[in-house]
């Protein structure tokens, strides 16, 4: 497989048609995070409420990749408990990383970045938006748990 057939109509069609909601100024959480390999970057915004996300946001400079996963999540994120985002971040880890299984469901459309697999190099990128979700949902737990 070349590094050309990464980029496949759906995930040009994902890309395109992202939605950019913007950053979210009354967050409970926010988090920034690079890709020291190819320079995306992507600054998330959440809000939390009885551990589910009820608002997102978010700033976005990434490659088609990193903004078809952004998308996915960008659509799908808003009424998903915490505890299942992290799941699925983990399950996004594994279908690249390893041999996981691809989502399901209302995450369907994240099955489309599985040929990323064979290209390491294009791991953290796709990864960003669910490292950032997470590491948000992290700072909204530890200001919880100190009030």
């Amino acid at each position: 497989m070349e590094l050309s057939d990464l980029y496949s109509e759906r995930i040009l069609d994902l890309a395109a048609n992202a939605p950019q909601p913007g950053r979210l100024p009354d967050a409970h959480g926010s988090a920034r995070k690079v890709s020291r390999i190819c320079g995306s970057l992507i600054e998330v915004d959440l809000r939390v409420e009885d551990g589910v996300i009820t608002a997102y946001g978010h700033y976005l400079s990434a490659c088609a990749l990193g903004q078809t996963s952004a998308a996915v999540v960008a659509r799908e994120i808003v009424g998903t408990e915490t505890g299942a985002f992290r799941r699925l971040r983990e399950q996004m880890h594994a279908m690249l990383q390893g041999d996981g299984a691809e989502p399901t469901g209302k995450w369907s459309d994240l099955g489309y970045l599985l040929p990323v697999r064979d290209y390491k190099a294009r791991h953290q990128s796709t990864l960003l938006v669910f490292d950032a979700v997470v590491e948000a949902l992290d700072y909204i737990e530890a200001a919880a748990r100190a009030t």
